[in-house]
């Protein structure tokens, strides 16, 4: 939409592997504040859609969450999207291990 923009991961972790960025420009998560939680819902919210329009159906097997400084790619804001999760490779399970220091869900 005019807002949110959701595209596959160029190093995907999981057969389904998205971002969900604000076409707005953000810092990264460590910038969000609770005036920013609709955003973030409807983040995940864009990125189940993306899985349903992808043929996956399964949301109980899904991980999303936000790389927390310094361990960013990027200084913009963005989701990833993984699915299924169980399906995560070794490296992957580390990198989206939940509520590490580096990854926050």
């Amino acid at each position: 939409d005019e807002d949110l923009v959701c595209f596959r991961d160029i190093k995907p972790g999981a057969p389904h592997h998205y971002l969900v960025v604000p076409v707005k420009h953000m810092g990264n998560c460590k910038t969000l504040k609770t005036e920013h939680i609709p955003l973030v819902k409807r983040m995940m919210e864009v990125g189940k859609a993306v899985l349903q329009k992808n043929n996956f159906s399964d949301l109980n097997d899904v991980r999303m969450g936000f790389h927390w400084p310094p361990f960013c790619s990027i200084a913009h804001l963005h989701l990833h999207v993984l699915a299924p999760a169980s399906q995560l490779g070794f490296l992957s399970r580390i990198y989206y291990r939940l509520n590490s220091y580096w990854f926050i869900t």
